[in-house]
């Protein structure tokens, strides 16, 4: 055996010690400690960007995915930061087992965003000056603000608290880097919503084009409404006003 193929059979039975044995020659004890630390160093790697799933799961449900993905991921990335990655596209491409939570995948997804904006390497454009009236501004949607829509209430999510069923109403978030670098989460209606999709596929459209759809009149309550948002979100570093 070349000691590629060793290496090969060594990596094989750390990822799955139950079904894979280990290779020859090694004394059980040392390679029980090798299996041990490369398994709860991925425990806790992936524990620190998914908290709340984490304790959802508890630890034996948290140990047992972890397992699954150790076993049959292999990665593509050799960064640790890229890891909560590759876990979140392995957890939505095999969904919820039986007996396991609905809106773990949902759940895994945000928790990754907050990782995600902090270690973005986009850069903020210049907010820009608000005219008097905001609905006039040509506004796009900061890079690093990003508007999320879930069927489940994942922000409410946590030990004791997941329904069976996800509620009647969507729930809408922007979660965004400020100007302290600190990531920021911020629950919107639909209409909010409806605005920030609108400047996200056209950058520079005025306000007021992106909530009427470029034709009709805002009631004047509307309006004020969206005046109020458009200052919010401004002000918070999740809209800039296009030059």
């Amino acid at each position: 055996m070349t000691l590629a193929d060793r290496q090969k059979a060594f990596a094989a039975h750390l990822r799955d010690p139950e079904r894979v044995p280990a290779p020859a020659g090694i004394e059980p004890r040392r390679m029980a400690v090798y299996r041990e630390l490369f398994f709860n160093n991925l425990v806790d790697l992936l524990g620190g960007s998914f908290p709340v799933l984490r304790r959802v799961l508890g630890d034996a449900g948290w140990r047992a995915l972890v397992r699954e993905f150790y076993a049959r991921h292999h990665a593509h990335t050799p960064y640790f930061l890229e890891l909560p990655r590759e876990f979140l596209e392995w957890l939505q491409a095999r969904g919820a087992a039986a007996g396991e939570p609905p809106f773990m995948a949902e759940l895994a997804h945000y928790e990754w965003v907050e990782l995600a904006l902090a270690i973005s390497e986009a850069e903020a454009p210049p907010p820009g000056e608000l005219p008097a009236d905001p609905l006039q501004a040509p506004l796009a949607v900061s890079p690093l603000a990003w508007a999320l829509a879930y069927r489940w209430p994942v922000h409410r999510l946590g030990p004791g608290h997941g329904p069976e069923e996800p509620p009647a109403q969507p729930t809408f978030l922007v979660v965004y880097r400020d100007a302290g670098d600190r990531v920021q989460f911020l629950e919107i209606g639909a209409e909010t919503a409806r605005l920030l999709d609108a400047l996200e596929r056209s950058a520079g459209l005025t306000a007021r084009a992106a909530c009427t759809g470029g034709g009709g009149e805002l009631t004047l309550e509307a309006a004020r409404a969206a005046t109020d948002t458009i200052r919010d979100l401004h002000a918070r570093g999740v809209l800039c006003v296009v030059a």
